[in-house]
């Protein structure tokens, strides 16, 4: 069944729908805006059954699979965002907007080279790994939130820009980790699928989370149960332990509750006239 928004209240644009494409093309832009401008660069190729002609190097830089991340999985209900859009001279036209929990993900991706003595690509294999072990992140952005009208903000409710900085607004963080995700078997049938030469490869780890639409609704008035005062008279402090005494007030109708558990469970400290002598 699929979740739409409640009658009379506006749906806004998925937020992040090209956020694994980013992805990719920030691991590819990274490999390059690295290379030294006096050498020409390798080429960048996705398709891992290309061979190239001459003395011509290429990284091949292939998503493989993804998975969502068990980890950060979040309960599936509304909440809140951050900012809000208030409205002083006409309250009720005040716009709370609220979002569906994110999807986190895990990208996998197969990074091999080839070039056409193995000498350089071992080469080319090591400035790879050390090039992408100093990446500290991929993306890093401030939180785009795009609202039913198709406008963008940050966290803190203002104009989205890049540049926004501040203790409100949320950075969005996209980093790379390398990770032992594929055995010497599993490349060689991988590579046979692709009708691709075997290659040296390394494996890497992106996490992401794809966002879905906000709803915008007007905002509602919570009421909850006043707290009951304290018992009448000034609060006790005879306790031996020098803490404050009297309890909250209590509903008369509600009943003590029985602890369950062994023998010398719940036991509360002796007084100190109480204690034993000798």
């Amino acid at each position: 069944m699929e979740r739409v928004a409640p009658e009379g209240l506006l749906i806004g644009p998925n937020q992040a729908d090209n956020t694994i494409g980013e992805v990719t093309e920030a691991v590819q832009r990274y490999l390059l805006d690295g290379w030294p401008d006096d050498v020409p660069p390798p080429r960048i190729e996705e398709d891992l059954s290309f061979v190239p002609k001459d003395r011509e190097e290429v990284i091949y830089i292939y998503m493989y699979r993804l998975s969502q991340n068990e980890a950060l999985r979040n309960a599936k209900r509304y909440r809140t965002t951050p900012f809000s859009v208030p409205n002083e001279e006409n309250p009720e036209d005040s716009k709370l907007y609220y979002e569906w929990p994110p999807l986190y993900l895990d990208l996998y991706y197969m990074i091999c080279v080839h070039s056409k003595f193995r000498s350089d690509a071992e080469r080319l294999v090591g400035w790879v790994l050390m090039r992408l072990h100093h990446a500290t992140h991929l993306l890093y952005r401030p939180r785009r939130y795009i609202l039913p009208d198709g406008s963008a903000v940050d966290a803190a409710g203002n104009d989205w820009s890049i540049d926004n900085t501040g203790e409100d607004v949320i950075m969005e963080k996209v980093a790379l980790s390398l990770v032992d995700d594929f055995t010497v078997g599993d490349a060689i049938n991988f590579f046979t699928i692709q009708e691709a030469p075997y290659r040296p490869f390394i494996t890497y780890q992106a996490r992401c989370a794809i966002r879905g639409p906000l709803i915008a609704a007007p905002p509602s008035t919570v009421r909850t149960n006043r707290l009951e005062s304290m018992e009448s008279g000034p609060p006790s402090t005879d306790r031996p332990n020098g803490r404050v005494g009297g309890r909250m007030a209590m509903n008369p109708s509600s009943t003590r509750q029985n602890k369950i558990g062994p023998k010398g469970y719940g036991v509360r400290p002796s007084d100190d006239s109480s204690n034993n002598e000798g």
